[in-house]
């Protein structure tokens, strides 16, 4: 069976990630043009800090469906899930994949609020009602962020079912593969310190 990778990041989230970093840039041009070495030197920090946060919390999350396996890339660690150990798809708050090791909530993917429901289309709740069982959540329609991801994920692993492909299949313990981002942890984890560090000192 072939199947078209898809890839899926918030577009407001990404938005709002360059929004912090212009909010970062202008605090600290604003210090250098003003001549304040001494509060650039203490607030710099906690400005560059706003900007890390941005990019990571809502420019690097991202939900890669291909045709092997589920990738998700979180804050602070990425997780390959195999077809396999997928169990079940739920958006109650967020995308979170039930799996054979435990729950997984993707960043990338969060609920709607409660009134998407309201601007939705007849096609665009049957379709949601279809694939999520009869049981439809805000989260469930298509044209959220949830809701368009486990649309592609929940059809991709009914077509799995249906070929056979997941019919007795054996889940190995550590069949997932998972990975901390180091590099974010870290850079946080400083730029945190030495902001501290800056207001106290």
């Amino acid at each position: 069976m072939r199947f078209a990778p898809v890839s899926f990041r918030p577009t407001f989230g990404r938005v709002l990630s360059v929004l912090t970093a212009v909010i970062a840039v202008l605090g600290i041009g604003g210090l250098v043009v003003a001549g304040d070495w001494s509060s650039l030197l203490r607030y710099v920090w906690g400005l560059l800090l706003i900007a890390a946060l941005g990019f990571a919390l809502f420019w690097f999350p991202r939900l890669d469906v291909e045709e092997h396996a589920i990738t998700v890339r979180n804050v602070f660690s990425s997780v390959i899930v195999p077809w396999t150990a997928v169990q079940r798809i739920d958006t109650k708050y967020a995308l979170t994949l039930y799996t054979s090791e435990g729950k997984i909530t993707v960043w990338a993917s969060p609920a709607p609020n409660r009134y998407a429901s309201q601007v939705s289309s007849t096609v665009d709740t049957r379709v949601a009602g279809q694939e999520s069982g009869g049981s439809i959540r805000p989260g469930d329609l298509i044209h959220t962020a949830s809701g368009a991801a486990a649309f592609v994920i929940r059809r991709h692993w009914q077509q799995l079912r249906d070929d056979g492909f997941l019919d007795n299949a054996v889940v190995e313990q550590g069949s997932m593969k998972k990975q901390l981002h180091t590099v974010t942890i870290v850079v946080l984890g400083a730029l945190a310190v030495a902001t501290v560090l800056g207001f106290v000192l």
